[in-house]
């Protein structure tokens, strides 16, 4: 009887991360929920544009064409804000990225901005070569993909 309520409490312990403070024991809070409370905060218009554009591709060809992958110059511009690419980040990692754009696309710093601007446009390119390679990680660690997915569905006004 007292492993059984060692076990409930270790899994209670475990679940106060994932659980909002306003939630019942039966709800969880996922980092895809992070994510889309990122996207119920002001989003930029630039960052609708692709999100609209992605949606709208995905509908309508489904990622059939193959799409090319990001260049070198791309790279080292992500690498430039320690950035990882798509494939190599956690949700968390994206989270806090959208986070950073989100708050650098409005900034007077103009070269901020428009780094902003083309980071964006490079993880949507990413996104959509990782969806028509059909990607699937088998670590489930790297899975960010999912998480600017979710943003962009739940940004977009043409997904509901």
């Amino acid at each position: 009887m007292s492993e059984k309520l060692v076990t409930e409490k270790k899994k209670k312990a475990q679940n106060v991360t994932v659980q909002s403070s306003f939630s019942s024991d039966n709800d969880t809070f996922t980092c895809l929920s992070t994510t889309a409370l990122l996207a119920k905060g002001a989003i930029p218009i630039s960052h609708r544009r692709v999100a609209d554009n992605y949606v709208i591709i995905k509908r309508i060809y489904k990622f059939q064409a193959v799409q090319s992958r990001i260049t070198n110059q791309e790279i080292a511009l992500l690498k430039k804000y320690d950035f990882n690419t798509l494939e190599s980040s956690t949700i968390k990692q994206i989270n806090d990225e959208l986070a950073y754009l989100k708050k650098w696309s409005g900034s007077s710093n103009e070269v901020l901005a428009q780094e902003a601007e083309d980071i964006i446009q490079i993880r949507a390119k990413e996104l959509k070569f990782i969806i028509a390679s059909k990607y699937s990680t088998s670590n489930e660690v790297y899975d960010g993909f999912k998480a600017l997915e979710r943003y962009f569905e739940e940004i977009t006004k043409f997904y509901r």
